[in-house]
């Protein structure tokens, strides 16, 4: 007889995991970081003849809208959060140590601060197998080749990752880690995998092999990849500030390239606007002449100062960001949106005029 369900969901379109686990004994399942679309989720319930008893997020997420509130409002389940998290709309808070049942399998929450004040792990014991936990589901804040970025809480979110790490490298080597992210913004040393576990992260993860605490914060500190695309709405709208779903980047658009050396002539035919989707501190280095700065990680909330009967020059550093912004305007409605091939990197290979932040 099958003693326990599990159900990692790989999302493409923005590097995420999600989980759906629970015990046979009752066909209770917990579903752990639900993506905004719940539909195979609600397939997959319906199919198997499991009742959801528990939807939990690790923390408030930052590059994509959840799906908690959705599956919620479908299945009656309670969204579960730590008593931290701190948003706007009825959930079931949780403590550190507290024990969630599912039949014969238990979840263990512990609270695991730093990448974000309300972020937790999730233990899991099989308890047809042992009695001692086998699997982690740690969010953001151990992932596989890297931990997650602590810039949302400063130095003092490093300096609680930190101890949130070592409480998980205390696990047993055997215990398998299964993080929310397995690419994207969320770490900058991620290698792809979507698993890993507490042995080997211990011993060839690059963001644990140091010295103590104050090397850490340097290192995990340094480099920060860019804040995601449209963080701004999606965390308004994960906290229940308001509904901002539409700020999600969909597939299926598109948007063509110029090479730099086509922007003059691209100037003079259309008359537009050259947009910097970089973090404030890249664009005051050094940017394309005549660029305005629009981070992506505002990017939906600035729609408004970007008419749409103009025609828009998207630019990032490499053209990567870039290219997923021009797609998103296209998304919101925008028609006439080119990408800069090759980015400001680019512009600059081809001896092209920048402009750089004036200092007062």
């Amino acid at each position: 007889m099958v003693d326990m369900y599990f159900k990692q969901v790989l999302h493409e379109d923005c590097g995420c995991s999600s989980y759906i686990l629970g015990g046979r004994l009752t066909n209770e399942v917990a579903v752990i970081d639900p993506a905004q679309d719940i539909d195979d989720v609600l397939d997959l319930v319906r199919q198997r003849g499991f009742t959801v008893r528990y939807i939990i997020d690790t923390h408030v997420h930052a590059d994509h809208v959840s799906g908690a509130r959705r599956l919620a409002a479908a299945t009656g389940a309670p969204v579960c959060m730590h008593q931290s998290a701190g948003v706007l709309f009825p959930f079931q808070p949780l403590t550190g140590d507290e024990e969630l049942t599912l039949g014969n399998v238990t979840l263990k929450v512990l609270h695991t601060p730093g990448h974000r004040p309300e972020s937790v792990t999730l233990l899991v014991t099989n308890h047809a197998r042992s009695e001692a936990p086998s699997m982690a589901i740690t969010g953001d804040t151990l992932l596989v080749g890297d931990v997650g970025r602590p810039d949302f809480g400063g130095e003092q979110g490093a300096r609680e990752l930190w101890g949130s790490v070592q409480r998980l490298l205390a696990l047993d080597d055997y215990v398998e880690v299964f993080p929310s992210h397995f690419e994207g913004s969320c770490g900058k040393g991620m290698c792809g995998r979507p698993s890993s576990t507490i042995g080997f992260e211990r011993r060839f993860n690059p963001a644990l092999q140091v010295s103590g605490v104050e090397e850490f914060v340097h290192n995990i500190s340094s480099d920060i990849p860019a804040r995601p695309l449209n963080m701004d709405a999606i965390i308004a709208t994960n906290l229940g500030e308001r509904d901002a779903g539409w700020a999600m980047p969909r597939d299926g658009y598109a948007a063509p390239e110029i090479d730099p050396r086509d922007v003059a002539d691209w100037r003079a035919h259309t008359g537009g606007i050259v947009v910097d989707v970089r973090e404030p501190a890249e664009y005051d280095a050094g940017h394309v002449a005549g660029a305005t700065n629009v981070p992506q990680c505002s990017l939906a909330d600035r729609l408004v100062d970007l008419p749409r009967d103009r025609d828009l020059l998207v630019v990032c550093r490499t053209g990567v960001r870039s290219m997923r912004c021009a797609r998103f305007l296209v998304q919101s409605g925008h028609e006439r949106v080119t990408n800069l091939r090759g980015g400001t990197v680019g512009w600059i290979d081809a001896g092209l005029p920048v402009e750089k932040a004036v200092s007062v």
